[in-house]
């Protein structure tokens, strides 16, 4: 009875998980095409018209054509691997919904049993990324306090752990200092 419920569980689990990943992407491809329509966007142009009434009453003014100056282009960007702008947005989504670290997000987008994004495109994620850690640490440290009931000292020994959520000690001074503002 007891291996059938583990291995019930284990199946419901891995379909839960399933199910999490697909909503996620999902969302995240969303988001994407969002943006990307938001950004494709071009402002309508206002034509006035006038009616040959309106022509006849106003004056003709001439001016000499101006000549214009072509301005230089700007040089291109370099463009960016598809692998590393996923690896971007999983990033952002790691940071925004589950307030990780820098070093917590490279590994979870590196690692064989996360991710698997190559080691340079998880470099390029977290460098890129326009994160608030010492907002992620904070809201990382009050669910252990609201959750786990943990004291400050256990809660900034989890943080900054290898094995925990792998913040750096002055981001987790930081949560600690604001645990109960």
């Amino acid at each position: 009875m007891q291996k059938r419920q583990s291995k019930g569980l284990a199946v419901t689990g891995l379909i839960l998980g399933a199910v999490a990943t697909i909503a996620s992407f999902g969302t995240l491809v969303g988001i994407d095409a969002a943006v990307n329509s938001v950004s494709d966007d071009k402002p309508a142009a206002i034509v006035e018209t006038s009616t040959p009434a309106d022509e006849a009453a106003k004056p003709v003014e001439t001016t000499a054509p101006v000549a214009e100056t072509p301005v230089p282009a700007a040089p291109a960007a370099p463009a960016v691997p598809v692998e590393y702008q996923s690896a971007l947005i999983k990033a952002k989504s790691y940071s925004d919904l589950m307030h990780m670290s820098k070093a917590g997000i490279y590994d979870q987008l590196t690692s064989e049993y996360g991710e698997q994004f190559s080691p340079e495109a998880g470099q390029y994620a977290v460098d890129n990324l326009q994160a608030d850690y010492n907002a992620n640490a904070l809201a990382k440290a009050k669910s252990y306090q609201e959750t786990m009931s943990m004291s400050p000292e256990a809660i900034r020994d989890q943080l900054t752990s290898e094995y925990g959520e792998k913040f750096t000690p002055e981001e987790a001074d930081y949560a600690i200092l604001h645990l109960n503002d």
